[in-house]
């Protein structure tokens, strides 16, 4: 097991921590590796929790954070992902799988349009009432996403935030990385208390996802949108396969 999931969670944590969507490598592996659904879903939350608070911790230390967007936007996600959580137990996964096929093309095009895309190293005033608006409707918007769904929610967060609220890519994936972390502490917590995490192969985990998000955060912070846009391109793609194969 140890073997399996080491090398692809530090796959997963680079791939997070540049453009979102590390789950989708992650998740995968402990279930590859053997564990029962429920204990992958919990020692994944270990595991990619301390990738996501590296991460968030670089990019914090350079100054892409800011709490006067982070803290309104992080209170805005976790509602959207409790009603979403809800909202899940009426709506069928199908409808969701359903407007993904028609999100996944839409959202492509957006990171492949230069114009729309892109890092003008331009950072929106954190007083500017639009950005603040924005950044509060995305990551309610995807909250409930994340909540309803999940997988790509990272990615979704950073081209929501670049396009419509603004923000730099660095920032906007600054963002992102707080907001993720906040959920993956949330459900963490829940998992531990009734004993579902792994803690021996969640803690050795932990320090692959950590060394791959170190070292993606480092590269997401030097090359900016050279390094971001191929790798949320991968992520859409990985989510696509996932919708169509449910690997």
């Amino acid at each position: 097991m140890f073997c399996i999931v080491c090398p692809l969670l530090f796959l997963a944590g680079l791939v997070d921590s540049i453009g979102g969507g590390g789950g989708l490598i992650s998740l995968p592996a402990y279930l590859f590796a053997g564990l029962p659904v429920h204990m992958a879903i919990a020692t994944n939350k270990l595991s990619s929790a301390c990738g996501t608070s590296l991460a968030a911790a670089r990019f914090i230390r350079r100054g892409f954070v800011r709490l006067r967007l982070a803290v309104p936007s992080v209170a805005a996600a976790v509602l959207g992902s409790s009603l979403g959580a809800k909202l899940s137990l009426t709506v069928s996964e199908t409808v969701m799988k359903y407007i993904l096929f028609a999100v996944l093309p839409l959202a492509a095009a957006i990171v492949l349009n230069r114009r729309l895309f892109r890092d003008d190293g331009k950072r929106a005033p954190a007083s500017d009432r639009k950005t603040l608006a924005v950044c509060i409707l995305s990551a309610f918007a995807i909250g409930l996403y994340d909540g309803f769904y999940g997988p790509g929610t990272g990615t979704f967060l950073i081209i929501s935030f670049t396009v419509f609220a603004g923000m730099t890519v660095n920032s906007a994936n600054a963002q992102a990385k707080v907001i993720n972390l906040t959920s993956n502490i949330c459900s963490l917590t829940v998992f531990l208390l009734n004993g579902q995490v792994l803690i021996p192969l969640g803690l050795a985990a932990a320090v692959c996802n950590m060394a791959g998000s170190w070292v993606g955060s480092g590269l997401a912070i030097s090359k900016g949108t050279r390094i971001v846009r191929p790798v949320i391109l991968l992520v859409l793609f990985l989510l696509l396969m996932k919708i169509l194969f449910g690997f």
